[in-house]
């Protein structure tokens, strides 16, 4: 445990210089004190000493957080967090050995990128999530909420769409901070709908979309998507949350197509067919992600997202490989 916590430390402080560092050290650590990730490279006949680079790393399938539990070193969970399924699906599970932490990292991803949550005033819709429960993103935006400005708006708003819609054009009124609306991608369309019938305009307001229509709605592509939005409910904002219940870092796209990711995150997009061989900047493969806040479950996750990288680790989502399961992330495609 003092050294899981060691680990802690340093992904909170990470950079560019240091990660690499850092990787491999926990990569090491893991590999031998996470189980499911031990038993893992064992099946694949791999030594860890060996491995003395990061493109050398096997990344742990994302399926394992669903059959499994995805831990390092021994410790009593006092959070599990499920990701969001369609009906009958089986759900990711995440537990948590310090949900502060996932806090801390989160607020800290937000403000490095954002600044302080105090600036803001937030707003959730995220229906799906509340109903099914257990979401790191509720828990996230909560927190968010508990440390951004206090006023008689804000919070969570379930489907409650006329009082969110009456509680947001308020809030852009009379608040001289920055009002946010955390949405998921079919709630977010509802809400267009109810603003057009009711001819309530919000000029001003910053969207943070976390996803896309969850079986809900037909998908279509996010410039469409963003079009609707801006038509719907005026002179808006609209920003994109990468995240997933099987990672405790967010990236965020500023410009409706690439994401930033945060020091303590990196992308590396895999060739479909070789999960060794990586592919430069601008080329379309499988997206792994290294996060070093998975100090207590597994830093090396294999999804099934298709993307491509860009330049100063910047990243674009594609879509799935195959037919993957709807997962909490944000995947509509471009």
């Amino acid at each position: 445990m003092k050294l899981l916590n060691s680990f802690k430390i340093k992904s909170s402080k990470v950079n560019s210089q240091s990660f690499d560092e850092v990787a491999m050290g926990l990569f090491h650590y893991q590999a031998e004190e996470c189980v499911v990730y031990r038993k893992y490279l064992d099946y694949l006949n791999i030594d860890h000493k060996l491995i003395h680079g990061l493109n050398e790393v096997p990344f742990l399938p994302i399926d394992f957080f669903k059959s499994h539990q995805v831990r390092t070193d021994n410790w009593e969970e006092q959070e599990v967090y499920l990701s969001s399924g369609t009906t009958g699906s089986e759900r990711s599970k995440h537990y948590i050995e310090d949900p502060s932490f996932y806090l801390s990292n989160a607020e800290l991803i937000f403000e490095q990128l954002y600044g302080s949550l105090s600036a803001y005033q937030f707003f959730a819709l995220l229906p799906s999530y509340q109903e099914q429960g257990h979401s790191s993103l509720v828990k996230m935006v909560d927190h968010f909420i508990n440390k951004g400005v206090k006023g008689r708006e804000g919070g969570f708003y379930l489907n409650r769409l006329d009082d969110l819609l009456y509680d947001l054009q308020r809030a852009l009124s009379f608040s001289d901070k920055s009002v946010v609306l955390f949405g998921v991608g079919y709630a977010l369309l509802d809400l267009v709908d109810r603003a057009k019938a009711t001819g309530i305009k919000l000029d001003g307001l910053f969207i943070v979309e976390t996803g896309g229509m969850k079986g809900r709605r037909k998908d279509m592509v996010k410039s469409e998507f963003y079009a609707i939005l801006k038509e719907g409910l005026g002179k808006v904002q609209v920003h994109s949350e990468y995240g997933m219940t099987e990672l405790l870092s967010q990236a965020y796209s500023f410009n409706e197509k690439t994401y930033k990711v945060p020091a303590q995150m990196k992308i590396l997009i895999r060739d479909p067919e070789d999960p060794f061989f990586y592919l430069e900047a601008g080329k379309t493969g499988v997206i792994n992600v290294i996060d070093l806040a998975n100090v207590h479950s597994c830093a090396f996750v294999e999804t099934k997202d298709l993307g491509r990288s860009f330049e100063k680790g910047e990243f674009e989502i594609l879509g799935r490989l195959d037919n993957s399961d709807i997962r909490g992330c944000n995947l509509m495609v471009v």
